[in-house]
């Protein structure tokens, strides 16, 4: 009832109740009781059969349906069945593409109440939802959940193929192509096929006409014909800058810069936990994590955390299956320079003998 009404109510002698914990007007006193139990979390109806409870009686009369098993009310254009009125009244907007909720601010409309009360949060910035071990807030109760698993590691999702296990039904949603084999993601420019709209998106950046300068091993674009000759680098092994104290080998003059801190001493930047001296500040920021345990990169595609993003970009290739180094001699690719390493040396010991 809007607050005008109330006060013609009032006026006229009516009687109203208020409900002392958030101020409501109720026109009777068996609906002050009822909402009362909203703030109390009373729920005095029980259903004997599995012990769900219920603050109205109605409510309870409700869900014993869904124990009869009883579903009166057919879809008319499809034949599903529904155990409530209401629900088939829902399920109809499927059909008919009605929408008769409206979002005032942004004028979305909803085909249900539920997802414009949902989508409203957007608007306010509301997190009304808390995560009990981390403190951190949350709009929706859903991402709450999804978020608790991190700290629970529950992973409730599992693959009937492989009984891989995984804490959201997308991630298993993704997982399951690669059984299937299903490619549905196409690029635009060179056609190639994809079985994730995340690899196509990674892809596509080697078509990038912001970057002319491509490499031809790996396909990797750079807007500069510098960056692109650095980058050559990782697949010739050439590593032009040398220490000339260890004589180690640096495919960038900057990283034998900074590798020759560690001959000179120099460490200026010191970990105010455990007084260990390091040699950049971008390291100290690094070490830091250790004792933090702070991971701030994270895998969308599996949800693996790590310390450092060089290492989520090297993960990334087990979703990508992208192979950027390749062997001059056989042409077999490799998804990690180490790897590329290690092979090499089978060439060169197969020479020896």
């Amino acid at each position: 009832m809007s607050r005008p009404g109330m006060q013609e109510r009032i006026q006229s002698g009516d009687k109203l109740f208020r409900c002392e914990v958030c101020d409501k007007m109720l026109k009777h006193y068996s609906d002050l009781m009822i909402h009362k139990r909203i703030h109390s979390g009373d729920k005095p109806f029980k259903c004997e059969n599995c012990d769900k409870r219920f603050t109205q009686h109605s409510n309870l009369k409700k869900h014993m349906i869904i124990h009869t098993a009883e579903k009166p009310f057919k879809c008319e254009v499809c034949e599903k069945m529904f155990s409530q009125r209401g629900n088939l009244e829902q399920h109809m907007r499927l059909h008919t593409g009605e929408k008769p909720f409206k979002c005032k601010v942004c004028y979305k409309w909803f085909a249900q109440h539920s997802y414009l009360k949902r989508h409203t949060i957007i608007h306010t910035g509301e997190k009304p939802f808390k995560c009990e071990v981390c403190e951190k807030m949350f709009s929706k109760c859903d991402d709450l959940e999804r978020h608790t698993r991190l700290h629970t590691g529950e992973k409730p999702f599992k693959c009937d193929v492989c009984n891989q296990e995984f804490s959201q039904h997308g991630n298993l949603k993704r997982h399951m192509v690669i059984h299937t084999g299903e490619k549905p993601f196409k690029c635009e420019v060179c056609e190639k096929m994809f079985s994730l709209n995340h690899t196509l998106k990674v892809h596509m950046m080697t078509h990038n006409v912001d970057k002319p300068f491509k490499c031809v091993i790996c396909t990797k674009a750079f807007k500069f014909n510098n960056s692109l000759k650095r980058h050559l680098r990782i697949h010739t092994t050439d590593q032009p800058y040398e220490c000339k104290i260890c004589h180690k080998m640096f495919n960038e003059y900057g990283y034998l810069k900074l590798h020759m801190r560690i001959h000179t001493g120099e460490a200026t930047f010191k970990c105010e936990i455990c007084d260990k001296m390091l040699t950049q500040k971008f390291s100290l920021k690094m070490h830091m994590r250790i004792h933090t345990g702070e991971k701030p990169f994270k895998c969308e595609l599996c949800e693996k955390m790590f310390f450092e993003k060089s290492n989520l970009k090297k993960h990334m290739r087990i979703h990508t299956g992208e192979k950027p180094f390749k062997c001059d001699v056989c042409n077999k690719m490799y998804s990690h320079n180490y790897l590329l390493k290690k092979h090499i040396f089978m060439h060169a010991k197969d020479i020896s003998e």
